[in-house]
């Protein structure tokens, strides 16, 4: 990060507002450190600012100057990471692998679903229509990553709509990854209910042979599929309560859900907040990191 002015030299946050390239520059870093979400586009607004000011907190840096700005070129981690077997630490493992984006820093948590897994991360036989995923909040508030929820839940759409797609071309199976998608709002008609709504660009394959896999099928992309993240009704099969979306089995489960990733400082800063949500496949995962 180039230098400006002297090392005691005041920054202030309108400088940043208002200088485009040093503000990619500071955004690249809070990014690289899981301050703040990606992506880099130089407009410091709400969430950077926030992001800064927890970097200056945990570095000890009250005043915001070059000495800041070093820092933050120099230091690998802001919160470092103690990771060890247990199944939190497998999965921010993965997703490190796959260079997917880590939030740390209390109150900011990770939405994770991990498809074909039990409770403990251990895989299972991940049969259709069945609640056999799971739906997962970790937060990395000091260092080590913890499990806040760990609910059954299903990545794929039941048999129903499998059977009977909403789309002629086939139900939608979300494809594995790392989606910034998804803003608080009201799902269903019949039982509407507050869950996460699709309102950015995901990744799906089209069930087209209904045959209930992903194998061979069309990938299909885009930001109007309604993939919401919502409950499932409590029902026993997962049938007719997804048609491709992110679901918990049971309302219970869900309001508990929603409750906790709303305490996310994110969100709390503004409720147009969109969230990031990774999907994963618990047979690559625990292949990569067995338990």
């Amino acid at each position: 990060m180039s230098a400006i002015g002297s090392p005691r030299q005041t920054i202030t946050i309108d400088t940043l507002k208002t200088n485009v390239e040093l503000a990619k520059q500071v955004q690249t870093h809070l990014v690289r450190l899981g301050l703040l979400d990606p992506p880099v586009d130089g407009k410091f607004g709400q969430y950077s600012t926030q992001a800064l000011k927890e970097f200056q907190a945990l570095m000890r840096l009250p005043e915001l100057n070059e000495q800041t700005l070093k820092a933050l070129s120099e230091v690998k981690e802001a919160v470092p990471l103690q990771l060890g077997n247990d199944f939190a630490s497998r999965i921010i493992k993965y997703m490190r692998q796959k260079q997917y984006f880590v939030a740390v820093g209390d109150r900011k948590y990770n939405i994770v679903y991990v498809e074909g897994a039990s409770w403990d991360g251990i895989p299972n036989d991940d049969r259709f229509n069945q609640w056999n995923d799971r739906r997962i909040v970790i937060e990395i508030a000091s260092g080590t990553p913890k499990i806040l929820g760990n609910w059954v839940a299903t990545t794929e759409p039941g048999e129903h709509y499998t059977v009977h797609p909403m789309n002629p071309q086939g139900a939608a199976r979300i494809a594995f990854g790392q989606y910034q998608a998804w803003q608080v709002g009201i799902h269903g008609e019949s039982e509407p209910h507050e869950a996460l709504i699709q309102t950015g660009t995901v990744k799906v394959y089209r069930d087209f042979n209904k045959d209930g896999f992903r194998t061979g099928d069309t990938l299909d992309v885009g930001n109007g599929f309604g993939i919401n993240q919502h409950w499932g009704y409590d029902m026993a099969l997962v049938d007719r309560s997804s048609a491709g979306c992110l679901v918990g089995q049971s309302r219970d489960s869900h309001k508990v859900f929603m409750q906790l990733i709303k305490q996310d400082r994110r969100y709390q800063l503004s409720n147009h907040y969109i969230y990031m949500t990774t999907v994963v496949p618990g047979d690559e995962l625990a292949k990569t990191f067995p338990a």
